[in-house]
């Protein structure tokens, strides 16, 4: 009984529940069926209860999401980010990677990328624009990387901005296995220290789209970098992520209240959840 409850149980259920069980019995003695109703107990809260009720609530979403579970996987796996992609996604096809991640983050382990609802958005604002130069702050684990570079003129590259290292080592293996490794460049470190070297280092006199996908409080302090460095030109759009949830307060400001900004919202939700969110478009007018 117990083994096949196993095989049913998520990782992270399964090892919350053993781990619960187990102190349970050092300080108590229990028999083996109440131990076992512990057990489903425990996964039943894990796996059905709080997953229902962080699907509205942002705070409880990002804590349970991003931090528990997070955490959780990380000690499990010793892994940051999902590694599905190369057993269920075929090599050298993007949107293959890209439903491959969807179905990790929507059934295994959630993760905070564009995701799919919010992807959509993104590919339709990349086809507008039709870049020849492009920026992302925030390569997470390559998806949004590789959900832009699909769409791409043949001789536009993607130059993406990652401060973990571990995070860029899972993103370049996300991107060389969706066959576009030729078309990207991962850097790593600080937006801030990487900003102001783009142009010597690419030769690019400015970006006509940039995606903000990083740490939001950095999403303020970085697009006026890019305007102070001169890398927006009048017509480069800037997409911002998660502009709700965790939310860019200031950052929203700036580019609504600002005359060298037409900014645009669009209503989503976050990441395969039902938690509101949203990106917002920015169209930069010049000074």
């Amino acid at each position: 009984m117990f083994l096949c409850l196993s095989l049913c149980l998520s990782p992270v259920c399964l090892f919350l529940s053993l781990s619960f069980s187990l102190s349970v019995c050092l300080f108590v003695s229990m028999s083996v069926p109440t131990v076992l109703v512990v057990v489903v107990a425990v996964c039943v809260l894990c796996r059905c209860l709080i997953p229902w009720l962080v699907q509205s609530n942002s705070t409880l979403a990002l804590l349970w999401y991003d931090v528990l579970l997070e955490m959780t996987l990380d000690f499990l796996t010793r892994t940051t980010r999902p590694q599905a992609v190369s057993i269920n996604a075929v090599r050298g096809d993007p949107d293959s990677v890209i439903k491959a991640i969807d179905h990790f983050c929507k059934h295994t382990e959630w993760a905070m990328n564009v995701g799919d609802e919010k992807g959509a958005i993104l590919d339709l604002v990349v086809m507008e624009t039709c870049p020849s130069t492009v920026l992302e702050l925030g390569t997470y684990c390559g998806y949004s990387t590789v959900r832009i570079t699909r769409l791409l003129p043949p001789a536009t590259k993607l130059i993406t901005v990652e401060m973990n290292p571990e995070y860029a080592h899972v993103a370049r293996q996300v991107i060389q296995h969706a066959g576009l490794q030729d078309k990207v460049c991962v850097l790593e470190g600080e937006s801030a220290d990487l900003i102001p070297k783009m142009a010597n280092m690419f030769g690019i006199q400015a970006f006509d789209f940039v995606f903000l996908d990083h740490w939001k409080d950095h999403y303020l302090p970085d697009i006026r970098l890019l305007e102070d460095c001169g890398l927006l030109a009048q017509g480069s759009v800037v997409l911002a992520d998660n502009v709700v949830c965790p939310g860019a307060p200031d950052y929203l400001n700036y580019v609504r209240y600002n005359l060298k900004y037409s900014s645009r919202f669009y209503q989503a939700h976050l990441e395969y959840t039902r938690v509101l969110d949203g990106l917002e478009r920015s169209e930069y007018q010049g000074d």
